[in-house]
């Protein structure tokens, strides 16, 4: 009989969804509630002392309080549990779902607005299976839009993952007009070797070619523009870092930054972060540009023009 009742209780208290610690909690209450409940029926004079009836309903209560307590155990348990479940403030998934959006923009990389204005989660009309995970929608015009939260998911993970890596053990590569002006600051911050407008085909390869050199880690801007680069640092089997875009392909790639690779808007705040966050792992004292320097229109002959800033990264 105990083990049933038992066993019944445990269902229904599993099924209202209050936890076990709550339930045994209650349950050890109610215990302590039924043993002072028989207790005051013989606590007003000693056992010796008592005769007659007074006697025999003490002694009947030994036996069968605690056999009624058992059948109204679970009834009772039930009732607290329906309190303690109107006392608990539960959040509505909305209110759940903002409270994540909120963490998350506090822990981003650079203010979210930032993101948006430099229009680096605008991918193309074209999404790859590769991209398609990163992807959260698509505008009516047909271009694909990456989602924002793992756009900078992505980018700790760049500045983690490039942060493994020696500066004269890398090597940058962006063919791309848009971004030779931020990758040549880039490479001036980090001392990161650059080739913008021509990669020298084979130089990663071909021991015989008086510019040979051996590196560690490619970054590749775009791996169609890119390809030769690409291509020479898969022949070596060294490892890759890559910004793709929503028609890029990631196969084979060591760890990818995901955004908008077309844009000098989106490649300058790409390369101010990983500028920054490299600077911070490595140690690396340096005159970093403000944010507006990488993602406004100036010439390249202006490079040093937005270095009226020193940001300190070290100790």
């Amino acid at each position: 009989m105990v083990d049933e009742t038992t066993e019944e209780i445990i269902e229904d208290i599993e099924a209202s969804g209050v936890s076990e610690e709550v339930a045994v909690e209650e349950e050890a209450l109610d215990e302590e509630e039924q043993i002072s409940s028989e207790e005051e029926i013989i606590i007003d004079e000693p056992t010796e002392k008592v005769s007659g009836k007074k006697l025999e309903k003490a002694a009947e209560a030994e036996s069968t309080v605690r056999e009624k307590t058992l059948e109204e155990k679970k009834k009772a348990l039930l009732e607290k549990v329906a309190k303690l479940k109107g006392k608990i403030d539960v959040a509505s998934t909305e209110e759940l779902k903002e409270q994540v959006k909120a963490k998350k923009r506090a822990e981003m990389l650079v203010p979210l607005d930032e993101y948006v204005k430099a229009g680096i989660y605008l991918g193309t009309r074209v999404v790859t299976p590769d991209m398609r995970p990163f992807v959260y929608r698509r505008r009516a015009d047909g271009l694909a839009i990456f989602n924002t939260d793992l756009i900078d998911e992505k980018l700790k993970e760049g500045i983690e993952f490039l942060a493994k890596f020696n500066p004269e053990d890398i090597v940058l590569v962006c063919k791309r007009q848009s971004g030779w002006k931020v990758a040549q600051m880039f490479s001036q911050i980090t001392g990161v070797r650059c080739f913008t407008k021509k990669y020298p085909a084979g130089i990663l390869t071909n021991t015989a070619l008086p510019n040979f050199f051996e590196n560690e880690l490619t970054i590749v801007s775009d791996h169609w523009l890119d390809k030769n680069a690409l291509n020479d640092t898969l022949k070596v089997n060294k490892k890759i870092l890559m910004i793709c875009d929503t028609n890029n392909f990631s196969h084979g790639i060591n760890q990818i930054i995901i955004g908008n690779n077309k844009s000098s808007r989106s490649l300058g705040l790409i390369f101010y972060i990983l500028a920054k966050g490299y600077c911070k792992a490595k140690g690396i004292e340096a005159n970093i540009p403000d944010l507006e320097w990488w993602t406004g229109e100036e010439e390249g002959g202006e490079i040093l023009a937005g270095m009226n800033k020193k940001v300190e990264f070290g100790v």
